[in-house]
């Protein structure tokens, strides 16, 4: 039976042991990490715990709705037992409240591609069971020689590099054009980075100019279960113009090879995106996002024009 459960009802050191012996275990699914990136986050939980899927909503215009919240690429249904992960049973039982949904769930979360609602999004993912070179050699082309770039530029890894830098530079440059971010989330991803470098589920590197230890480009990596998320970077113009960027993943890919684990690029279904992460021999693995409208002719048009502020 699939309860719903309030936020003060919720049990988190349960909720946290089921997320941590899943199979499609997420760090965005851990209990802090939900309380840092949406507070007073809502669940379904199926008997004692046996499966468990967060539930991220809001009110506006009087109607309660489910969204995906900044900094989870993925949430949805998560079990130690690839047997209780039954979505349908999860996506049945949202509460009538929520006449409305757009939420995206996770790689083990399989709908038919006829489902009604369901759209499927890119993930690209490098597993690095391998040597270095064997990683190396599968780079596409245009990967390679803006790495060699990078190499011939002198440039320098820089470990535990405070992630307000990072921030800065992402604001200065790609974030100037992301309008629906503003101190509230970034001030939320600082907390989030800090809290998660505390438990050692984190680390922030940055790659520094040849001739000063100007910080030109920087990424925050999520840890969890052997899985290396690349979660939020920023690079300046000049790190773009010295590769920085490659570099810099190249840097993660020689530290992480020969070991049990995946780096996760976090996406994209932005083209540009997707060529630059395939560029480093990642494989897509689609994940579902499901989306419902169960509102009046009213609320709909209400939604439009929210849709547009």
């Amino acid at each position: 039976m699939v309860s719903y459960l309030r936020h003060n009802e919720i049990d988190k050191g349960k909720w946290d042991a089921c997320i941590r012996l899943s199979e499609n275990s997420l760090v965005y699914a851990y209990s802090w990490y939900l309380d840092i990136i949406h507070p007073g986050w809502e669940a379904m939980v199926k008997d004692d715990y046996v499966a468990v899927m967060p539930l991220t909503g809001g009110r506006k215009f009087g109607v309660n709705y489910l969204f995906q919240p900044f900094f989870a690429q993925q949430l949805g249904v998560f079990s130690p037992d690839c047997m209780k992960l039954k979505e349908n049973e999860f996506i049945d039982a949202i509460p009538a409240k929520f006449r409305f949904v757009e939420i995206r769930l996770n790689v083990l979360n399989a709908f038919p591609s006829t489902a009604k609602g369901v759209e499927n999004h890119a993930d690209f993912l490098l597993f690095m069971d391998a040597p270095y070179e064997f990683l190396r050699n599968r780079y596409h082309a245009n990967t390679k020689r803006n790495l060699v770039k990078a190499e011939n530029n002198r440039l320098r890894l820089v470990k535990d590099v405070d992630i307000e830098m990072v921030i800065g530079l992402f604001r200065a440059n790609r974030g100037a054009t992301v309008s629906h971010w503003g101190d509230a989330e970034y001030a939320r991803l600082q907390r989030l980075s800090d809290e998660a470098v505390r438990r050692n589920h984190a680390f922030v590197y940055g790659v520094a100019a040849p001739e000063s230890d100007e910080i030109v480009c920087g990424a925050l990596f999520m840890k969890n279960n052997g899985r290396i998320t690349f979660l939020f970077s920023g690079c300046g113009e000049k790190g773009k113009s010295l590769q920085a960027m490659t570099f810099l993943l190249d840097c993660v890919v020689r530290e992480f090879c020969n070991q049990q684990c995946v780096l996760d690029f976090e996406g994209s279904d932005n083209a540009n995106l997707a060529r630059f992460y395939e560029g480093f021999g990642s494989v897509n693995f689609a994940y579902p996002s499901y989306a419902a409208n169960n509102m009046s002719f009213f609320g709909r048009f209400l939604l439009s024009c929210w849709k547009k502020i």
